[in-house]
């Protein structure tokens, strides 16, 4: 009895601070590039450790410059949906997100990278479908990032 009183008050406490439902935005779906349940595909991309490491020094630093730079690009031309490290565990070193469903054009997307040019990381890529919200993160970054 006290399990089921106990689930009951932690459902309701839950519902106390869940936000007001939200209407539905139509035009704000659209420009999201949503479908009738908010969602929409991507391609994820996995950056693993590559064959060739580039040493310590000006060379490795400005690679990495390119590689942020290539980032920033991609993300303005809103082609670059989410990007962030990883841990490092089995090689596995990023992602990407991208704001296409085609793993081809993504493919182009990552070509333009140093750290693969240079053979730092080689790509792994999937379908991914998920919120289409993930379209609005460059733009809400933008307005908490204070540099």
């Amino acid at each position: 009895m006290w399990i089921r009183k106990t689930a009951v008050g932690c459902a309701l406490a839950l519902a106390a601070l869940a936000p007001a439902a939200a209407q539905y935005d139509a035009a704000l779906a659209q420009s999201l590039g949503a479908n009738e349940n908010g969602m929409r595909s991507y391609v994820l991309v996995i950056l693993k450790t590559g064959p060739s490491r580039v040493p310590d020094g000006a060379e490795r630093t400005k690679m990495f410059e390119g590689h942020f730079a290539n980032m920033k690009r991609l993300a303005a031309e809103k082609k670059l949906v989410v990007a962030g490290p990883l841990d490092g565990v089995e090689g596995r070193r990023g992602i990407f997100v991208f704001a296409t469903p085609d793993i081809e054009v993504a493919k182009t997307y990552v070509a333009t990278d140093p750290v693969i040019v240079n053979g730092e990381m080689v790509a792994e890529y999937h379908k991914f479908f998920a919120s289409a919200g993930l379209m609005a993160v460059n733009d809400i970054h933008a307005k908490i990032q204070k540099q």
